[in-house]
């Protein structure tokens, strides 16, 4: 049985993981086995970065803190070695990031599974959101759908304008002559 201190320690840790775990938009679960200490150091200095926070923690803890916060993860999910990622802000920055790493990374390191505002995702939906453009990519795009629009629209009206122009100019000129 372990000692008072230990449960203490397991549990803060749990209920650090849950507060984050509701706190959050999105998480990625990976495998990190076969990750060297130096490309740890580069990968989390990438992910604090981005605004993810990454945690290595064993299974159980994992499985209780995500019971506790409502966040489904399947229990075949939490085997072997886990870390997980979670942003609070950032729907996209933690699958961007550990996909492009675990693509380039054949010793082990592998997605296991993700969720987003508490639903479960498989490892093929974790890998189409990193797929995904950034927010700011985003938002250049409809900036320039909604400029195209607003753009289009001021060239039709204009277009209307002259043509009800030339309308109205043309029959002042042929009453002109008739006037006479």
């Amino acid at each position: 049985m372990p000692s008072k201190a230990i449960l203490e320690q397991k549990q803060a840790l749990v209920n650090d993981l849950s507060d984050r775990l509701k706190g959050s938009v999105a998480g990625v679960i990976v495998n990190y086995s076969g990750i060297s200490v130096a490309d740890d150091t580069k990968l989390r200095k990438q992910l604090r970065e981005a605004g993810v926070v990454y945690t290595v923690a064993k299974n159980t803890l994992i499985k209780r803190a995500a019971a506790d916060a409502g966040v489904e993860i399947d229990d075949a999910v939490l085997n072997g070695t886990t870390a997980i990622a979670t942003c609070d802000s950032d729907y996209i920055a933690a699958a961007k990031i550990l996909n492009e790493y675990a693509e380039g990374n054949k010793k082990g390191f592998e997605i296991k599974a993700g969720f987003i505002d508490g639903k479960k995702m498989t490892v093929d939906e974790v890998k189409r959101l990193a797929k995904t453009p950034s927010r700011e990519t985003l938002l250049t795009q409809l900036a320039f759908g909604l400029n195209a629009t607003i753009q289009g629209l001021a060239i039709a009206i204009k277009a209307i304008v002259d043509k009800q122009s030339e309308g109205a100019e043309a029959p002042a000129a042929e009453e002109a002559p008739a006037a006479e």
